[in-house]
């Protein structure tokens, strides 16, 4: 498994950044890769993530090439770059 966190800070209000999620939430649940994501808002003003849990390398990075990846700059109206940190599982707490 893969984790993937990414961090970003937004133009958009917080009610704005919830509509936007969850207007995208179906697009988001129909992968089947995607074991999980969950949506961040960060300690920082205006700071938000994602934490997403990808079942494989390959399916993470399907979806960072992927034209729904692609847009999430434009979506939340990101001021700057988005960090992105890709990790590798080693092993779960639970099974």
């Amino acid at each position: 498994m893969m984790i993937q966190f990414v961090q970003f800070e937004s133009s958009l209000s917080e009610a704005e950044v919830r509509a936007v999620a969850m207007e995208r939430l179906p697009e988001f649940r129909a992968i089947p890769t995607l074991v999980q994501k969950y949506y961040l808002k960060l300690g920082t003003p205006n700071r938000y993530g994602g934490l997403y849990i990808w079942d494989s390398p390959e399916s993470l990075a399907a979806y960072r090439a992927s034209d729904l990846a692609k847009s999430i700059p434009s979506a939340y109206k990101i001021v700057g770059a988005p960090d992105v940190g890709i990790h590798e599982v080693m092993f779960p707490l639970r099974d």
